[in-house]
């Protein structure tokens, strides 16, 4: 009989609406509704960029060698307008080797049912100009001519949280406008220990093409720049990751302005603090930043910062580990002193450090290359002019003029001159050269047939390479 009455009570139960089931399909449909509306008026600031241009070939870039020859490309990324008068945001790598710059605002398809399919915006394509770029943040300022242009703003104030909502566009393999909706899935990530930016972090499908676009939230803001992904596969498993919109604002204002983000040094070098570290070094806590060295001579000495000293707080924000440390520097106003609080010997010190310019690092001489104006095809290099330039120095060079090979033109007929990436073209003909523009008034001065010498510097040893004119 209590089997019986149990039994009966459970399908009563079952058989009424569970509480608010009734509610469901409305809120769901809010939900999606919500979505759509940010997706739709998001889109209408998401261009498509395409590139053509020198770049490393992709067998270089996977072996993660100095690059010897660059190849003619062509590439396809996506961007958002930021500014109504034509100022878009994209990735560095977008844009890095352009010789031309193409932005195409497409049409978009932003409803179908039948009998009608709804568009917004007619397709308009611009030639764009590259304002500036930073390699270091991975973005690039480019800017079309064109006004009242439906934009993205970059709020002095934001806010995202990890979990909420986010949605990807971009042009994913050529497809513009598509839209992918995750989480977001980390704040703060640093994925690279020995690289200091921090990163959000997405499942929102990202793939090739997506590079440049915008992540938003759920209020339509944006939340950072979509920039690489992680991936074993070569497609989007779901750890993608975005310049957050703090950095993406302030690199803006520098290329606009300036058109380079110049880097910036305090002369100390700042570690995470683990639990070990604090109890060998009995320090008051185990986690935040400590400072391991401190440059003779620099901005840091010069205002009493210390080994082992703990940073607790950055102009007033606390700060509670290493990519925090890493932003705040980097975001710094330029030229004005930095307020910060340590933690020295358990009591706390107050500080003002001005940083100062620091000299500019180089992974790839081709990452300075500008192809409209660095190309010598009759040679098939690149080349980047010495005189009144600081990389002769960071090189360690012995020449302070001529021409250093910055880069290999690949997938052309090889010329005769047996020249590599790093060799200083110091005279050619027993004339000794200044500048570039020098270079090619001599050659274009030469016939097929005519013998060339070059004198160049090549590991800091000097000697000829000699060949005839094709």
């Amino acid at each position: 009989m209590r089997r019986a009455f149990w039994l009966g009570l459970a399908c009563t139960l079952l058989s009424q609406p569970l509480h608010g089931q009734d509610q469901s399909p409305a809120i769901l449909k809010e939900y999606d509704q919500a979505i759509d509306h940010v997706a739709e008026r998001a889109m209408e600031s998401v261009v498509e960029i395409e590139v053509t241009g020198y770049g490393v070939p992709e067998n270089d870039k996977d072996q993660g060698q100095q690059p010897q020859a660059l190849e003619r490309q062509r590439s396809i990324g996506s961007g958002v307008i930021v500014d109504p008068e034509g100022y878009i945001i994209t990735n560095n790598h977008v844009v890095a080797g352009a010789k031309r710059i193409r932005v195409i605002i497409a049409p978009v398809t932003v409803e179908m049912e039948s009998g009608n399919t709804r568009l917004s915006n007619p397709q308009r394509v611009y030639e764009a100009r590259l304002v500036g770029s930073t390699r270091y943040a991975d973005l690039a300022l480019i800017k079309i001519e064109e006004k009242g242009l439906p934009y993205i703003p970059l709020p002095e104030h934001y806010h995202f949280r990890l979990g909420q909502t986010v949605v990807a566009i971009g042009a994913p393999e050529g497809l513009d406008h598509t839209v992918t909706k995750g989480i977001i899935s980390a704040v703060g990530r640093q994925p690279e220990v020995d690289r200091p930016m921090v990163y959000v972090q997405t499942d929102a499908p990202i793939n090739p093409g997506n590079s440049g676009g915008p992540l938003i939230d759920r209020d339509g803001s944006l939340v950072g720049i979509n920039t690489f992904i992680v991936t074993s596969g070569g497609g989007s498993e779901g750890l993608g990751f975005a310049i957050p919109e703090p950095i993406v604002r302030f690199v803006y204002n520098e290329l606009k302005e300036h058109g380079i983000v110049p880097n910036v040094t305090i002369g100390a070098h700042a570690q995470s603090i683990t639990p070990a570290l604090a109890a060998g070094l009995k320090l008051p806590q185990d986690w935040g930043v400590i400072i391991s060295d401190v440059d003779t001579g620099g901005p840091a000495a010069a205002a009493g910062l210390h080994p082992r000293d703990v940073v607790t707080t950055m102009d007033g924000q606390r700060v509670d580990s290493l990519p925090k440390y890493t932003a705040f520097l980097y975001v710094h106003k330029r030229n004005t002193p930095i307020r910060m609080e340590v933690l020295r010997d358990g009591k706390p010190v107050t500080l003002a450090v001005t940083p100062v310019a620091a000299p500019p690092l180089i992974d790839n001489l081709s990452d300075l290359i500008n192809p409209k104006r660095d190309l010598i095809a009759s040679l098939g290099i690149f080349v980047i002019d010495l005189k009144h330039s600081a990389v002769g120095a960071m090189l360690n060079l012995r020449s302070d003029a001529g021409v250093l090979v910055a880069g290999l033109l690949g997938g052309e007929p090889a010329t005769a001159a047996d020249l590599a990436v790093g060799d200083v073209i110091r005279a050619i003909n027993g004339q000794p050269l200044n500048d570039s523009q020098q270079l090619r008034q001599i050659l274009a001065g030469l016939k097929p047939g005519d013998a060339v010498v070059l004198e160049v510097e090549r590991q800091a040893v000097l000697q000829y390479v000699a060949f005839e004119m094709e």
